[in-house]
């Protein structure tokens, strides 16, 4: 059952529970200039993780060269092709559980919020994708009120362009980075062995990501920023990437902005401590100018008349 609402639109599975299939498919909804669904994999795909995807229902009837540019928001709600999505969408393990609240008399309800932008710049590539395109994953996390929301920004055509380094696709922009990476660390995936190109994409996103968080300025850094970099390493590692040095360079960027908060306290500590100083410094300059009144006072001799 699917219940839309403007660009946002609510999904029940029914007997979630039991489901005995691999997949299955919402109901395609119109959004913009086109129909949109979402891919659910009850028992997770290659994973043990519910995993949600958005695509694009009706392919086939979009002219050539159509793209767009996609905010996608999905949250699992706590009840009291191409497209984009989450493999790691929610534990197996969390979703099933009675005293979680997730499931409800065997249903399950996904709400989507889709945002598609016509794009005007093209990108340029040698080599189609055969798969979509899963962009790099900016934010999982619980909300307060229980649900789980997952926000991704995607670029999304039906002939985006991708190019392949060291078997996984990757767009024209992070070519060099990819090819840098192995080329420093050729052992980086020795150990991993999924084919399947969601999970390859996801994987190489992630990596790219938190290269990206690490190389940001400190001041721009936030905590939360750091604790979605170790999230998504350990995903990695639960994957099978070899990214040994990647956790020591999260943890040496974890201790400069540990330094960094340290120096700003201390920092502070002393621009007061200065003021005070400083104004004891105004204050004895006063007491200063008012004693060598009074000594110069006290100094001046008397006169003929004070004497006579």
């Amino acid at each position: 059952m699917t219940k839309q609402v403007g660009k946002k639109f609510a999904w029940v599975i029914k007997n979630f529970s039991s489901l005995q299939c691999d997949k299955c498919y919402s109901v395609p909804v119109q959004i913009g200039d086109c129909k949109w669904r979402l891919l659910a994999y009850p028992k997770g795909n290659n994973c043990d993780h519910l995993s949600l995807f958005l695509e694009v229902a009706d392919v086939e009837s979009l002219p050539s060269g159509w793209r767009r540019y996609v905010k996608l928001r999905l949250s699992v709600v706590k009840q009291e092709v191409w497209g984009w999505g989450f493999l790691y969408m929610l534990p197996l393990t969390k979703l099933h559980a009675e005293e979680e609240g997730f499931l409800v008399n065997g249903e399950l309800m996904i709400v989507a919020e889709v945002d598609a932008l016509e794009v005007i710049d093209q990108l340029d590539g040698s080599e189609e994708s055969e798969d979509p395109t899963t962009q790099p994953l900016k934010k999982i996390k619980p909300n307060d009120d229980g649900t789980v929301t997952c926000y991704l920004l995607g670029d999304a055509s039906p002939g985006n362009e991708s190019m392949k380094v060291n078997g996984f696709q990757v767009l024209p922009s992070q070519v060099e980075s990819v090819r840098l990476i192995f080329e420093r660390h050729p052992d980086i995936a020795s150990e991993f062995r999924a084919k399947n190109q969601y999970l390859r994409k996801a994987c190489m996103n992630f990596l790219l990501s938190i290269v990206e968080t690490l190389c940001q300025p400190l001041q721009e850094l936030s905590n939360e920023d750091l604790v979605e970099a170790d999230i998504a390493l350990t995903y990695l590692k639960d994957a099978r990437f070899n990214v040994d040095w990647l956790e020591k360079k999260l943890d040496q960027v974890r201790d400069k902005k540990e330094k960094e908060l340290t120096c700003l306290a201390k920092l502070q500590e002393t621009g007061e401590t200065l003021l005070i100083l400083k104004q004891k410094c105004t204050d004895l300059d006063a007491l200063m100018e008012t004693e060598m009144a009074e000594l110069s006072a006290t100094r001046t001799p008397l006169s003929f008349d004070d004497v006579v």
